[in-house]
C-alpha cells in the first residue's frame, strides 16, 4: 500500500504585543540605513503594516517559552515600529502581526537570509504601470513621489514611459528590447515612428545603441540650444503649437523642436519685428536674416557712434570735479604719510570722471538718413545689430560741370566731389579758378596754357626723380604703399594715391558658414578696430605719418592680409601663386590644424563621396576604423567618420602645404555615388561611442526600487 506524502503545515500566525518582541542577534542584516528606517516608519504609518514579522519564542535554561519573542527576519520592519512607538503614535503593547516559528528544522541566521535572498526587486515595466494606476486615480507627480519616498523625477521618468509604442514595451517584458533603449525611444510621443525607428535597427545589433535611437528619432527636429531656438524660445513656440521633445533619463539641454518649419517661421516673424523697431530709430534701410555670408558689407564705407556731447550745465560739472581732483591729488603728493579719507574722496572723483568718459554713444542723425543695418542672429541665440554702412549709391555726391570728364557716374569719395563754393570749383582741397583743370584760362598778357605733350613730358620727368627719390627712403616709402593699401580697404571709392598699386580682396560669400570661422570673426574684429581710427581720406597721409612704427606695421600687415587668396579655382589655377601661398605658410609656421580646422559633416565629410570618407579614416585611424564604417550609408558614415577623426590632426587634401598634392587629389573620381546604400545598414560598436554615458540608464531608472519595496521582507 502506497504511503501518502506528508503535507507541509504552514507555521501559525499570531498577533504579539510590540514590547513582547526583541531584535535577534541571528538578523544577518548587520548593515541599517537609518534614512530608509524612517521612510519604512511614514509609509507603516500611513497604509499599516503590510507584512507580518517572523519570529521566534525565547526559551529559557529548562528550554521553555519565557513569553518574549525575537525577530530573526523582518528587522527593519522592527525598528520602524520602534520609531512609532517613540513618537507616540503607536501603543507598546499594540499586538503586531506575526508568523511564529516554533520548528527546529531551519536555523534563525538561515530564515533572516532566506527572506533576503529570495526577494526579487519590482520589474520597471510593472512599477510604471503602477504609477500610471496612481495617476489615472487622480494622485499627481508629486504626491505619488511623497506617497513612496522617491523624487519627482523618477516618477516622471517611470510616467514618460507611456509615450513608448505598447508593442515596444511587450517586447521589454519579453527581454528583446533592453531598458536603455526603452527610454531612448521615449525621447519621442509618436508611436508608428518608434516602431518604424525599431524595424530598421532590429536586425542589426551594432545599430540599437541608445544615442542612435534618438538620433534617428530627433533627426528632423531642432536641438532647444540652436541659436534659432533660443531667439524664439521656448515660451512663443509652444504658444504657437510647437511640441518639444524632452529626454527625462538623459541630459538633453532643453530638448528638441520638433516642427522645424514653425520653429522658422517664428523666426522670420521675429526678426521682422525686430528689424522694423530698428529702422524707427531713423536708419534708411535696415536688412533682417538669420545670418549673412562672409563679406556682406564689402564696398560699403561705416559710419560709427560718437560720445554723446556734453551739454553746459555737464561741462560745468566735468570742470569743477577735473579742478578739484588734480587740487586733491597735488596735495596729497606733497603728504608724507597716506590719508584714506584723502584717498576716498579721490576714488570717488575719479569714479565721475569715468561717468562723462563712459557715455553712451549716439549715431549722427544726418548719416542714419543714408546709412543702415544688418539685424542677425548670434551663436548664442540673441539678436545682432551691425548698423552705419552706406551702400555706395547712397553716398552724398557733389554738385558736377556739364563736361567734367570724370562725370561718368563712376563712385567717388566725398573729398573728391567737386563742390561749389560760389569762387570756384574746389577739387581734392584745391581751387582751380572756377574751372576744371582741363579748361583753358583766359588769356593774360598773351600767355596761354601750356601744351598737354610739354606737361606730361615734364610731370614724366618728375614722376622718374620723385621714384628715385622715394627709392632712397625705405620708411617713407613704406608709408606711401601702405597708403595705398588703406585707401583701397577702408575708402573703397578714394583715388588719392599717387602709386598704381591695385589691391583685391575676394569676399567669397558664395561659402556658407564662412562668416562664422573663428578667423573671419577675428579678421572683422581687427578691421573694426582700425576702421574706427580712420579720418577722412584727404587727412589719412598725416594720419599715417603719425603713427607709431608698430602700428604701422600692424596696419600694413592688415591690409595686405586681406589680399592674400590661396582659393584653388578649376578656371584659373595660379600653380605659381598657390606655391606662393605655402611658402609665406612655411615661413609663418602656418597649418591648419594649429588654426583650429577639423573635418565636419558640413565642411568636408557630408560633401564627399563614400570612398573618400573611408580613406580619410584609414589615412587617420587606420584599416581597422575604416572597415569598421565602409558599410554604413552615406549620412551614418560621415557623421561616425567626423567622430572617428577629432583629435587625429588629418586635413583634407586641399588644405595640406603640397599644393600640388592637393589639386591633383580633386581629379580623383569615385565610381560609386554619392547617395549609393549598401546591404546591411550598420553602426559603430557602443566602445567607439561616447554620446551614451554608462552610467546614466541603469542607475536612473534603478533610483527607487527600494522605495517600492519599503515593507519588504529582511
Amino acid at each position: 500500500m502506497a504511503k501518502a506524502n506528508q503535507k507541509i503545515a504552514m507555521n501559525p500566525s499570531e498577533n504579539i504585543a510590540y514590547d513582547k518582541l526583541v531584535l535577534s542577534q541571528e538578523n544577518v542584516r548587520r548593515v541599517k540605513d537609518g534614512v530608509t528606517i524612517e521612510q519604512l516608519a511614514e509609509d507603516i504609518g500611513r497604509r499599516k503594516l503590510l507584512q507580518s514579522l517572523n519570529v521566534r519564542p525565547v526559551l529559557d535554561g529548562n528550554g521553555e517559552e519565557t513569553g518574549t519573542f525575537e525577530v530573526p527576519a523582518g528587522g527593519r520592519r522592527y525598528l520602524a515600529l520602534g520609531i512609532l512607538v517613540k513618537q507616540k503614535r503607536l501603543a507598546k503593547n499594540e499586538p503586531i502581526p506575526c508568523i511564529v516559528n516554533r520548528s527546529a528544522t531551519t536555523s534563525a541566521e538561515e530564515d533572516s537570509l532566506a527572506e533576503n535572498v529570495h526577494r526579487e526587486n519590482l520589474h520597471p515595466l510593472d512599477q510604471f504601470r503602477a504609477f500610471r494606476a496612481l495617476s489615472d486615480q487622480g494622485l499627481d507627480v508629486e504626491e505619488i513621489a511623497a506617497r513612496f519616498f522617491v523624487s519627482a523625477a523618477t516618477v516622471k521618468q517611470r510616467l514618460k514611459l507611456a509615450s513608448v509604442s505598447p508593442k515596444l514595451l511587450e517586447l521589454y517584458e519579453q527581454d528583446e528590447i533592453r531598458l536603455e533603449q526603452i527610454m531612448a525611444f521615449s525621447v519621442s510621443d509618436d508611436h508608428g515612428r518608434q516602431e518604424q525607428v525599431w524595424e530598421r535597427i532590429s536586425n542589426n545589433s551594432n545599430m540599437q545603441e541608445p544615442y542612435y535611437i534618438r538620433r534617428l528619432l530627433t533627426e528632423t527636429t531642432v536641438r532647444a540650444d540652436d541659436r534659432r531656438a533660443v531667439y524664439v524660445g521656448a515660451e512663443a513656440y509652444e504658444a504657437a503649437g510647437g511640441v518639444i521633445l524632452r529626454d527625462l533619463f538623459e541630459q538633453d539641454s532643453g530638448g528638441w523642436f520638433q516642427d522645424a518649419a514653425l520653429l522658422e517661421q517664428l523666426v522670420f516673424d521675429k526678426l521682422k519685428l525686430d528689424a522694423e523697431t530698428v529702422r524707427a530709430d531713423g536708419w534708411k534701410w535696415v536688412e533682417a536674416a538669420i545670418s549673412f555670408p562672409y563679406g556682406h558689407t564689402s564696398g560699403m564705407r561705416r559710419v560709427y557712434a560718437e560720445p554723446e556731447e556734453l551739454n553746459a550745465e555737464e561741462i560745468a560739472r566735468y570742470d569743477a570735479v577735473k579742478a578739484e581732483y588734480d587740487a586733491l591729488d597735488a596735495k596729497y603728493a606733497e603728504m608724507e604719510e597716506a590719508d584714506q579719507e584723502i584717498e576716498d574722496k579721490l576714488d570717488q572723483l575719479g569714479a565721475e570722471l569715468d561717468g562723462f568718459s563712459d557715455r553712451p554713444h549716439v549715431y549722427d542723425p544726418t548719416q542714419k538718413t543714408i546709412a543702415g543695418a544688418f539685424v542677425t542672429l548670434g551663436a548664442n541665440g540673441q539678436m545682432q545689430i551691425e548698423a552705419g554702412f552706406v551702400r555706395p549709391e547712397d553716398e552724398p555726391r557733389g554738385e558736377t560741370d556739364d563736361d567734367d570728364e570724370e562725370g561718368d557716374g563712376e563712385d567717388r569719395d566725398a573729398s573728391q566731389s567737386e563742390v561749389d563754393t560760389g569762387n570756384g570749383v574746389v577739387v581734392n582741397g584745391r581751387s582751380v579758378n572756377g574751372t576744371s583743370d582741363g579748361a583753358e584760362e583766359p588769356e593774360d598778357e598773351g600767355i596761354k596754357p601750356l601744351p598737354d605733350r610739354l606737361v606730361f613730358d615734364l610731370t614724366a620727368q618728375k614722376t622718374l626723380a620723385l621714384r628715385n627719390a622715394l627709392a632712397s627712403d625705405v620708411d617713407i616709402a613704406f608709408v606711401t604703399v601702405l597708403h595705398a593699401l588703406v585707401l583701397q580697404v577702408f575708402f573703397r571709392f578714394a583715388n588719392d594715391s599717387c602709386l598704381e598699386i591695385s589691391m583685391t580682396s575676394n569676399s567669397f560669400g558664395q561659402v556658407q558658414g564662412l562668416a562664422e570661422t573663428p578667423w573671419a570673426r577675428e579678421i572683422a574684429e581687427r578691421h573694426e578696430a582700425w576702421d574706427r581710427d580712420m579720418p577722412d581720406s584727404d587727412n589719412l597721409w598725416d594720419f599715417l605719418l603719425g603713427l607709431d612704427e608698430a602700428s604701422r606695421k600692424a596696419l600694413f600687415a592688415h591690409c595686405a592680409s586681406l589680399s592674400l587668396n590661396a582659393v584653388v579655382e578649376p578656371w584659373n589655377r595660379r600653380p605659381g601663386a598657390l606655391a606662393h601661398a605655402d611658402a609665406v605658410a612655411d615661413t609663418l609656421g602656418f597649418d591648419m590644424v594649429t588654426a583650429g580646422w577639423e573635418p565636419t559633416v558640413e565642411n568636408y565629410l557630408g560633401r564627399v563621396t563614400k570612398a573618400r570618407i573611408v580613406e580619410a579614416v584609414r589615412e587617420a585611424r587606420g584599416e581597422d576604423s575604416a572597415q569598421l564604417i565602409d558599410h554604413m550609408k552615406k549620412d551614418l558614415m560621415a557623421r561616425e567618420a567626423a567622430r572617428l577623426l577629432e583629435g587625429s590632426n588629418w586635413l583634407a587634401e586641399p588644405l595640406r602645404l603640397d599644393v600640388d598634392d592637393a589639386v591633383a587629389g580633386e581629379t580623383v573620381t569615385d565610381d560609386e555615388p554619392d547617395d549609393a546604400d549598401r546591404d546591411g545598414d550598420a553602426e559603430l560598436p557602443a566602445f567607439l561611442v561616447d554620446d551614451a554615458d554608462p552610467s546614466s540608464d541603469e542607475s536612473t531608472i534603478g533610483t527607487g526600487d527600494e522605495a517600492d519595496h519599503l515593507q519588504a521582507a529582511e
